[in-house]
């Protein structure tokens, strides 16, 4: 027969994994097998947003305008706009994200990102989108 308070630890247990899987189920993306490139996919405000992130750059490109942060290191677009450097202070790079292996293909609502050696390419829809690599970073 099971007590009391191994019934209450065991809901407590479950409740800690559930709420863990669903903090989990929220971090969608991928990073590069060098771990240098991580990308997230964000869906709030109905509007479908792509975020990726590069920590080690060979050259350092200008600050943005008006931007007060290192901002170098962060690219997004969303689904059907276009694409280009933004200002942030932060990184969405988390190393609970799966890798992306080289060759491979990550798509997901309008967005394809392909990882090859090189580098990482992503666009949307209308064909806007980034490559971003240790050497340099494009937005097109």
């Amino acid at each position: 027969m099971i007590g009391l308070r191994a019934i209450i630890a065991l809901s407590t247990l479950l409740a800690s994994i559930a709420g863990l899987a669903r903090a989990q189920d929220r971090l969608v993306g991928f990073q590069m097998p060098s771990k240098n490139i991580g990308c997230q996919f964000f869906a709030e405000s109905g509007e479908a947003t792509l975020r990726c992130d590069i920590t080690f750059i060979e050259t350092r490109q200008q600050r943005l305008a008006g931007c007060e942060r290192d901002s170098s290191h962060a690219f997004a677009m969303t689904a059907k706009g276009s694409a280009g450097q933004i200002c942030v202070g932060d990184t969405i790079i988390d190393p609970s994200l799966p890798v992306l292996a080289y060759g491979e293909v990550w798509q997901r609502a309008g967005f394809t990102c392909r990882s090859e050696q090189t580098g990482l390419t992503c666009f949307n829809a209308m064909q806007h989108g980034f490559s971003l690599a240790r050497a340099e970073r494009k937005v097109f």
